[in-house]
């Protein structure tokens, strides 16, 4: 196994109980992937994903590799309300959790009559998408024929008028944008359904209409936090795969997958130390990974080949003072004031380079949890944003990246007044430690979404994890363990779970 990420790890538990030895070279001094942890002065931040949206891939994960199902190993809690919503123009809306009917009412109350029906009626459809893309893009390996998900799922909406007569449903080629232009209307909830494409690096003006499943995922199946960060998910995922007896090997990088015969038989380590195997599976960016295949492509022209560079994530931890307000949100997203400029920093607009926004969006996390604080007169406060990556923008500039901080925190203290006045201290994360943001695979926009498959043509060799299929995401990273596991002990003929 090459790297100790969460799709890695999730494999490696499942090979382990069927009786699989396994061992996991991982370059880096710990495990766990983007889920990171940063702490200072008693204080704790999360340096990866912050919430949890879809439980039961790591409940079925805990429960098919030992006696002691998820919640005996973490304390989960459903995060309620879900998130609060600033928008440019003052006006603000909270979400509760994993209710249809509650969300309808609040953002009716929050943004006018009208605006949650738009919104239920959007995710009603969001749930057709849903339902026909969730085994194909979760719980199967990539179909041969990959192409068919080229097609959006997303249904067309009938619309009214001479030319809308007839017209009834089927697939729509629609951008994410024009499906939130032609039946929100109202920005604020355009910039409610963009949001949560922008947080998985999507850029809305191309992602497919499919992406609505975000939102639909979120509200449907709730936001979860793990008592003591979402660190401690990879701590027990960890723990549970050392009780299996996978074995780990730290500051072990992989400069190679051997060959023997026309499969993969083992990696060959930068100490020059070589590890013989039946199968390998490979949980790093698939563009390093034809690296590590030396003169073979581990994917034919006729494969998903790797997509292109995705942003990345700033990260900005925030010491304050002052206790935790007992009405304060677990989430807040402070939405940009122009939505072009914000989308042109981070994707580009033609030959230009990305320009910063000015007041970017930005998630910010405030987790009532007293692990992440030295005392209850102190509070842990972590500031998210999605930006363009390392390339085409410096981000090894201190300066700039400072500046770039000092905008996430501006654009915070709509959610948390007197931040700056509060702020001991704060430590900027820069987006080449925490990498692109990997993307869940969509359907539609001609396959342009989808991520490699698991299977390569090099009998043997497997990818797992964020950058291969389904995509990225801790469920969706946690369905891809699954699926490489189910492949290697069924066969490459195994078309899923049943």
């Amino acid at each position: 196994m090459i790297g100790a990420g969460m799709g890695a790890m999730a494999a490696a538990a499942r090979l382990a109980v069927a009786g699989h030895r396994v061992t996991v070279f991982e370059r880096g001094a710990t495990y766990g992937g983007a889920l990171g942890r940063f702490e200072r002065d008693g204080f704790a931040f999360d340096t990866g994903p912050g919430l949890l949206h879809l439980p039961a891939v790591y409940r079925d994960l805990f429960v098919k590799t030992g006696r002691e199902p998820l919640e005996r190993c973490v304390e989960l809690t459903q995060v309620d309300p879900a998130s609060r919503h600033v928008f440019p123009d003052g006006s603000s809306a909270t979400l509760p959790n994993a209710s249809r009917a509650g969300v309808l009412a609040a953002l009716d109350e929050a943004l006018g009559a009208g605006a949650g029906e738009r919104w239920s009626a959007l995710l009603v459809r969001a749930r057709e998408a849903w339902d026909a893309t969730r085994r194909p893009l979760l719980e199967e390996p990539l179909w041969p024929d990959w192409r068919v998900l080229g097609r959006d799922p997303y249904p067309a909406v009938r619309r009214r008028g001479l030319f809308g007569r007839g017209g009834g449903k089927g697939p729509t080629t629609a951008t994410l944008a024009e499906v939130a232009h032609r039946e929100l209307t109202d920005p604020r909830l355009v910039a409610l359904l963009e949001s949560h494409a922008l947080a998985y690096g999507f850029d809305p003006r191309t992602a497919p209409a499919s992406a609505t499943v975000l939102p639909y995922m979120e509200q449907t199946f709730g936001s979860w936090y793990v008592t003591g960060g979402m660190r401690a998910l990879a701590d027990a995922l960890y723990e549970r795969c050392r009780a299996r007896k996978v074995e780990f090997a730290f500051g072990a990088e992989v400069t190679g997958i051997l060959e023997k015969d026309g499969r993969a038989a083992g990696v060959a380590l930068a100490d020059g130390r070589t590890a013989d195997a039946e199968f390998v599976v490979a949980g790093v960016d698939p563009v390093r990974l034809s690296a590590l295949c030396a003169d073979r492509e581990p994917w034919s022209d006729d494969d998903v080949r790797p997509g292109d560079r995705a942003p990345a994530r700033l990260t900005v931890c925030l010491a304050l003072r002052g206790a935790r307000p007992a009405d304060a949100v677990h989430r807040t997203v402070v939405h940009a004031a122009d939505r072009t400029a914000e989308l042109t920093g981070v994707f580009g607009d033609g030959p230009d380079l990305p320009t910063p926004c000015a007041r970017p969006t930005v998630t910010v996390l405030r987790p009532d949890d007293p692990a992440t604080r030295p005392d209850d007169d102190h509070e842990a406060v972590t500031l998210t944003a999605t930006v363009a990556p390392h390339g085409p923008v410096d981000r090894l500039d201190r300066e700039a990246l400072e500046r770039d901080a000092e905008r996430l925190v501006a654009s915070a203290e709509a959610a948390v007044p007197g931040l700056r006045k509060r702020a001991l201290w704060r430590k900027v994360l820069p987006p080449t430690e925490g990498g692109p943001v990997p993307g869940p695979a969509l359907a539609g926009q001609q396959g342009r979404f989808l991520r490699p498959g698991n299977r390569t043509r090099i009998p043997g060799l497997y990818a797992v994890g964020g950058w291969s299929h389904p995509g990225g995401g801790l469920a969706h990273a946690g369905m891809s363990g699954a699926i490489v596991a189910g492949l290697i002990v069924n066969g490459d003929d195994w078309h899923g779970s049943e």
